[in-house]
């Protein structure tokens, strides 16, 4: 019985089977390529939110410590560190502002 020839000859792999298995692969791929996360390590969002905290506490102390050491010299000291204070907020919103209309890197 093992010697007989089987009753119908195997089918052989379509040609079509073969172009479909080629494209499903690469559209596989190309899924798993877009899917990638972008960025490694640290969010872009989360870095967003530092360089703001950093904007906003580098103006305020840097303005205020600039402001003390002016009104410290000059003899009018809670002037200074006001107008300081008040210059080291501005420019630390200005750089807030400006880091808030870049467009984001891809």
């Amino acid at each position: 019985m093992s010697d007989d020839e089987p009753a119908r000859e195997p089918i052989e792999e379509d040609a079509r089977i073969d172009a479909l298995e080629r494209r499903l692969a690469a559209a596989q791929q190309r899924e798993e390529q877009r899917n990638r996360p972008k960025a490694s390590g640290a969010d872009a969002n989360y870095r967003s939110g530092n360089r703001v905290l950093a904007d906003l506490l580098g103006g305020i102390l840097g303005g205020a410590v600039i402001g003390y050491a002016i009104g410290y010299f000059t003899g009018t000291n809670p002037w200074g560190l006001l107008v300081g204070l008040f210059l080291g907020i501005v420019v630390a919103f200005r750089n807030i502002i400006r880091a808030a209309n870049q467009r984001p890197e891809e």
